[in-house]
C-alpha cells in the first residue's frame, strides 16, 4: 500500500482553483521532492494532507487513513511560517512537542539543538529568522514519524547554510518513513531526491524517478523545471 494517495483532489478559493483533480501516489522509504511556481498548488496539497484544510472533492489518505487524529500522529510538518508564541523559549516548544507527540525523541532534540547551535533558553523572541528555521527544523526532525512534511525549508535561509539544514534533514529522518520537501530551490536538493513532482496549475503533470528523468532528458531536475515553467515564470514577473 502506497504511504500517500490523492484521487480527484480539488480546491477553490473563491474564483481560484488551487487544485484541479490532482493525482499522486509516495511510497515509503523516499526522498520525494514538490516543485511547481507560486500558485500552483504546493501549500494547498500539504495543509490538505495535513488536515488543516479540507478540500472540495477527491479523497487524500495517508497510510490508509484520511487526515485524522491518527495521521497527524505519524506525519511531522514544518510549515512555511512561524505557529509558536514570542514569549517562549526554545525548551518551552521541546516540551509542548514531548506532549503532544508519542513519537518526539527528547535527547535527540537536545543533540541537534547543539549541532544547529541552539540554546534551549533562548526566547523565540529574540532569534533571527534564520534560527527560528533551525528550531522549527529540530523540532520536525526529533520525531519517529512516518512522513515528513516540509514546506520550503531552505527558504529564509542563506546559501552557506543551506547545505548544513539539508544534511540535518537526511541524517535524522526516519528512514522507514519518506520525506516531501516543497522547494523552489531544486538545484539545492535535487542531488537527494529519489522523486520528483511537478504542480501546473493544480495539477500534477510530472511524477518521475529523479535518476529517470535526469537521464531521459540529459539535464538536470532544476533544468527540467526551469524549462518546464519559463513561460509561467515570466508572467509572475
Amino acid at each position: 500500500m502506497n504511504l500517500v494517495e490523492c484521487h480527484g483532489l480539488s480546491k477553490t478559493y473563491g474564483s481560484i482553483r488551487a487544485l484541479d483533480n490532482a493525482e499522486l501516489a509516495l511510497e515509503s522509504g523516499r526522498i520525494i521532492g514538490l516543485a511547481g511556481p507560486n500558485g500552483s498548488g504546493k501549500t494547498t496539497l500539504i495543509k490538505i494532507l495535513n488536515g488543516l484544510i479540507c478540500p472540495d472533492s477527491g479523497s487524500a489518505a495517508i497510510d490508509g487513513h484520511e487526515p485524522d487524529k491518527y495521521t497527524r500522529s505519524i506525519v511531522s510538518y514544518l510549515p512555511d511560517r512561524d505557529y509558536f508564541a514570542d514569549w517562549m523559549k526554545i525548551r518551552d516548544m521541546m516540551d509542548i512537542f514531548s506532549d503532544f507527540y508519542a513519537d518526539f525523541d527528547r535527547a535527540k532534540a537536545e543533540e541537534l539543538c547543539k549541532t544547529l547551535e541552539l540554546n534551549p533558553d533562548m526566547r523565540i523572541k529574540t532569534l533571527s529568522k534564520g534560527t527560528r528555521e533551525k528550531m522549527q527544523l529540530m523540532l520536525v526532525m526529533s520525531r519517529k514519524a512516518r512522513l515528513y512534511v516540509l514546506d520550503e525549508p531552505l527558504a529564509g535561509v542563506d546559501p552557506a547554510a543551506r547545505e548544513f539544514i539539508l544534511r540535518t534533514i537526511l541524517t535524522n529522518y526516519n528512514e522507514n518513513g519518506s520525506v516531501f520537501i516543497s522547494t523552489h530551490l531544486i538545484s539545492d536538493v535535487e542531488q537527494v531526491l529519489d522523486e520528483v513532482v511537478f504542480l501546473k496549475e493544480g495539477r500534477v503533470v510530472l511524477h518521475r524517478n529523479a535518476d529517470d528523468l535526469r537521464e531521459e532528458t540529459g539535464r538536470s531536475i532544476d533544468e527540467c523545471f526551469r524549462d518546464m515553467f519559463r513561460y509561467d515564470a515570466w508572467k509572475e514577473n
